[in-house]
This record gives C-alpha cells, sequence and structure tokens, in this order.
C-alpha cells in the first residue's frame, strides 16, 4: 500500500520512497508471472526440437498441405535418441571381445603342424578359431554394420569352405531390430599357422547356413517336401491386440478420433496427424483407437487415384507400435462397444468433442470412458494435427521414437545395401513434376539431365564406386551415361525383393487376406530414402546438384 506523501518531509525523501515503492511493486508482479509459467509451462521433448522447428524440418506447412513427397518423413529409428530413451540391443561383437574369447580357448593358440601348409584341402567348420577369423575379416571390411551375434559355422559345397549366418544392425538405424545375413567363406592359413579368410561370397551366399525352410506334409501325410515359400523373417509379430474381455474394456479409457480431411492426404501428412493423436493419447493417458486402414493419396499410385484399404503394416512398424503405446484396433473396439451396449443396461459414457477447439488441457480431467473427437468440419479445421497446434503444442509432444518404417521393406533396404556390400555412395535425384514446372524450378531439369550429375558427381565420388540413384524418375534408361563412370544401381534392378516369390509379397499376402500386394509409390520412396541413407557418400538435388529452391523460387 503506498503511504501518502507527507509535505513536512523533504521532497528528495518522497521520491524515493514512491521509487522504492514502484520498485517493490514491479518486482512482486515479476516474480507472480514466473512462478505461473514454472507452474503451467511443460518444454517440448528434450531428445527433439520445438513443434514449431519439427514442423518446418519435417513437414513444410503452408496453407495446411505438404508440398514435398518425394522423400519420406525421419521415424524413431533414423532419430538419435538421448541415453534413457535409446533402446538396448545385444552386445555387439568387437575386436576385443574376440581377442578375449580367444585367450580362453582350451586349443592351442595354432594349428598343428600337420595341416599348417599354404594350401588348406580340409577346413574344420566347427574349430572356434574358424569363427574367430571370420568375425575379424567381418569387422574389417563391413564397417558401417555392427555384428551381434553369429551362428556356428557348417561345412559349405567346398572341402575348404564354411557358411555362417549372423545378426547385425546398420551403425545409422537407432532401433534394436536385428537382420540377418549368411556367407560363404573360403579359410586358408597364414604365416602364423592361424586360420585366415582367403575368400568371401556376397549377400545370402551361404545357404547351407541358412535356417530351415518350414516343411509341409503331401497328400498322404508321408513325405514331407519343403514349402517353396522363399526365407521368412519369424522375429515379427504384427498381430492385432484383442481386449480380453467386457470388464477389461468397461475400466478402459480410450481417445477415438473419427476420420477427417487427413484420408487420402499425402503419407507426410498422416504421420504428421497420426503422431498429434497418440500423443494427445499419452498426454491424456488414454488408450488410442487406432484405425489400421490407410487411404494412399494418388500421387503414389501409377492410376493417379486414391487407393483405401491399405493396411498400416504395410508401411510401418505395428510390433513396435503395440509394445511402446497403448493402442486397439478399431474393429474390435467397435465390436466390444457394440456388444457391451446389447448386453448390459448401463451404457459406457462417451464424451462426444465436436471441435479441435477443444484442448487436450480442457480435456484432462474427463472421467467419461470415452473421448470421442468428431473432424467433421470443412478443411483444413478437419485435420489432426490441428488439435496439437496453439496453446497445445506446449503440452503435446509427439512421439516420435513409438513410429518405425515397416521391418518388410527395411529388410528390403538390408538386402539392397548388403548385395552393394554396404560399400556404395548415392545420389538422390528429383524430378518429375518439379523438373517440368520452370516457373518455380527453373533450372532443376537441366541440372539433373544425365550429363549435369556426371559434372558433378566426378569432383565428389571417385570413379567405379558402387553408385545407387534413388530418383523418381520413371524412364530406367535415363541414367545410362553414368555407367560409363560408376557401377549404377537403381531400385528397379532389385525387384526380385518385392516379386511373387519373395518374403515380402508371401509376408503382405497373408496380411492382405490372401490378395496380393502391390509395391506402391510410397513404398518406392522408403526404400529409395533408407538405402540413400546408408550409403558412405550421399549428394542430394537440391543444394548439391542444383541451386534452384527445394520448395520453389525464393523459398530457400
Amino acid at each position: 500500500m503506498k503511504e501518502p506523501l507527507n509535505p513536512a518531509e523533504p521532497i528528495g525523501q518522497n521520491i524515493i520512497k514512491l521509487i522504492s515503492n514502484v520498485c517493490f511493486s514491479v518486482f512482486v508482479f515479476a516474480v507472480l508471472i514466473i512462478t505461473v509459467i514454472a507452474i503451467t509451462y511443460q518444454p517440448p521433448d528434450p531428445w527433439l526440437q520445438s513443434a514449431p522447428a519439427l514442423t518446418k524440418l519435417f513437414t513444410q506447412v503452408e496453407n495446411s498441405t505438404f508440398k514435398d513427397d518425394s522423400s519420406v518423413l525421419k521415424t524413431g529409428e533414423d532419430l538419435v535418441l538421448s541415453p534413457a530413451l535409446a533402446p538396448s540391443v545385444s552386445n555387439p561383437i568387437t575386436e576385443i571381445g574376440i581377442t578375449t574369447f580367444e585367450k580362453n580357448l582350451t586349443l592351442n593358440s595354432t594349428l598343428s603342424p600337420s595341416v599348417c601348409a599354404e594350401d588348406l584341402t580340409v577346413v574344420n567348420c566347427s574349430d572356434p578359431r574358424v569363427l574367430i577369423a571370420i568375425e575379424r575379416f567381418n569387422l574389417r571390411r563391413f564397417k558401417s554394420i555392427v555384428f551381434l551375434e553369429y551362428a556356428k559355422p557348417v561345412n559349405g559345397s567346398k572341402s575348404n569352405e564354411c557358411d555362417v549366418a549372423w545378426k547385425f544392425r546398420n551403425r545409422k538405424e537407432k532401433s534394436w531390430r536385428k537382420y540377418r545375413d549368411f556367407r560363404r567363406f573360403r579359410i586358408g592359413v597364414g604365416d602364423d599357422c592361424a586360420y585366415k579368410v582367403v575368400g568371401a561370397n556376397g549377400w545370402h551366399s551361404g545357404v547351407n547356413a541358412r535356417r530351415p525352410r518350414p516343411m509341409r506334409m503331401n497328400g498322404n501325410n508321408r513325405n514331407p517336401k519343403v514349402v517353396a515359400a522363399s526365407f521368412r523373417d519369424n522375429e515379427i509379430n504384427d498381430t492385432i491386440p484383442k481386449i480380453s474381455s467386457d470388464n477389461a474394456f468397461r475400466r478402459g479409457r480410450y481417445l477415438y478420433y473419427s476420420r477427417g480431411g487427413d484420408y487420402c492426404k499425402g503419407m507426410n501428412h498422416y504421420v504428421w496427424s497420426f503422431l498429434c493423436a497418440l500423443g494427445e493419447a499419452r498426454y491424456l493417458n488414454r488408450t488410442f483407437v487406432m484405425d489400421m486402414s490407410v487411404c494412399l493419396a494418388s500421387q503414389y499410385n501409377p492410376s493417379g487415384k486414391d487407393e483405401e484399404g491399405k493396411d498400416f503394416r504395410f508401411y510401418f512398424d505395428f510390433e513396435h507400435l503395440k509394445e511402446e503405446a497403448s493402442i486397439v484396433e478399431e474393429r474390435e473396439f467397435l465390436r466390444d462397444w457394440k456388444r457391451w451396449d446389447k448386453t448390459h443396461k448401463r451404457k459406457i459414457p462417451v464424451r462426444k468433442v465436436m471441435s479441435y477447439k477443444t484442448t487436450p488441457m480442457q480435456l484432462k480431467k474427463e472421467k467419461s470412458s470415452i473421448i470421442w473427437r468428431h473432424f467433421d468440419a470443412p478443411e483444413p479445421d478437419n485435420y489432426w494435427y490441428r488439435v496439437c497446434e496453439g496453446q497445445a503444442a506446449n503440452y503435446i509432444q509427439r512421439p516420435w521414437h513409438k513410429l518405425w518404417k515397416s521391418k518388410r521393406l527395411m529388410n528390403i533396404v538390408s538386402e539392397i545395401s548388403g548385395k552393394m556390400d554396404w560399400d556404395f555412395d548415392a545420389v538422390h535425384v528429383v524430378r518429375g513434376e518439379k523438373a517440368q514446372n520452370k516457373q518455380l524450378w527453373p533450372h532443376l531439369d537441366a541440372d539433373t539431365s544425365p550429363e549435369a550429375i556426371v559434372s558433378k558427381l566426378q569432383g565428389v565420388i571417385q570413379p567405379w564406386r558402387n553408385l545407387y540413384i534413388a530418383t523418381n524418375e520413371p524412364f530406367y534408361n535415363y541414367f545410362d551415361k553414368l555407367r560409363s563412370h560408376y557401377k549404377v544401381h537403381l531400385l528397379d534392378d532389385y525387384k526380385e525383393l518385392w516379386g511373387n516369390t519373395s518374403d515380402w509379397y508371401n509376408e503382405t499376402t497373408a496380411l492382405n487376406g490372401g490378395r496380393p500386394v502391390d509395391f506402391d509409390g510410397y513404398m518406392r520412396v522408403e526404400v529409395d530414402t533408407e538405402v540413400f541413407f546408408r550409403a558412405k557418400t550421399r549428394v542430394e538435388t537440391f543444394y548439391n546438384l542444383t541451386s534452384d529452391c527445394k520448395d520453389g523460387i525464393n523459398t530457400c
């Protein structure tokens, strides 16, 4: 409370009192504001950037549309995790570990004189020292992958050959997922009378070390025969979980999003919205009701039309998602909800939310079993990601670490990389509609001509290196001029990996109820992007091949 000025006191003292009172009031007011901010503010995820920065980095949103679908959003296995969130994997095999194991062997450190010769005619593949020689060879040759575990070597096709299988992961992939390879090695003896690898065949060449193929019985159930299907990744378990009982359903608390304007938009748009919904479910501590049906936008389809009914599991890792997030499949949820309402007089309490403007913070204390968000407004007010805009961005963090790309597609990525022995460079060549639009990209067409690409790459990539070209250029022979300088690889060189005898084809057909699945445009972009990401030297279209701006003229 300000004291009245005392005319009997000197004017100087009155002014000093007045100033001190004003300063004290400002101080108290500032402390109050800081206290309120400290209580209410929640910072973004410490291992990612702020929501506005992510919007700019990953999506480049303008007028509620996502303009660039020539590459895919980075998902959880591509992002650098903090130590608290980093996945645990098996201990990698290192030179130190190999040396320690070698010292612990009860066998002699060298071969006996009788077999120590320049040409070893018969190799005992079960000898632990053979595996030690192979492990050391792999560590020297494949520096971009982490070896996790080896199987016991077995005999190859010749007496001096051994086949061995191992599990690995790529150093640039942050997930715990494992991949398999099996190769054939020719074993010899070094000057120190120790085993050494004198030659190695390529990716999946060690067929004797491959896991046994499944067997089936013929009509008379007597003579088993091998199934013709190729090797299957048995580590994938993406079955849809079910709610165990009516009581479990009633005790649950759910967040249900109806379809909005995001349906049939580009996949980057879909991911941005889907992660917003997952983020709200986590904030509200609710189980998210998930629609497994994805509508693939027209730009990814040769027909130029939207295609509904695509399974989420074709594109993303559902096994990882259901382990990391509380989710229930929409059809299972609606079936249980309908059965409950039919068999019980007391209905499930539901809170219907008709606008994205009802914020997650307003729903935090909602006690209804189901919060049902409707998205019936005109575009762009019917986009899911609008829920996470404004003040909600300080509370809702998109859980990027929960969304990984499909393991089946990543197996194709590993096979392509393995066929190039993990030793390749890559260039990303964006053409298509952008190259034809001279108003927004006046130089792109000329800068991505074969002659221009050769000229640019010659100063960056050594001649006759393996060169993978990730591109949306539909004409396969467009890059033939590069073949005079590099060992060129294109995605279509590996069609057998998704052809009708491939693992991917058989497994996606089973997911799709026996109907074959097209290897569509978005799958191509996913694989192209991930192979490009694993290259030793990477050359991008924008800022490397051309000076045009990625999003058009004057947007750099």
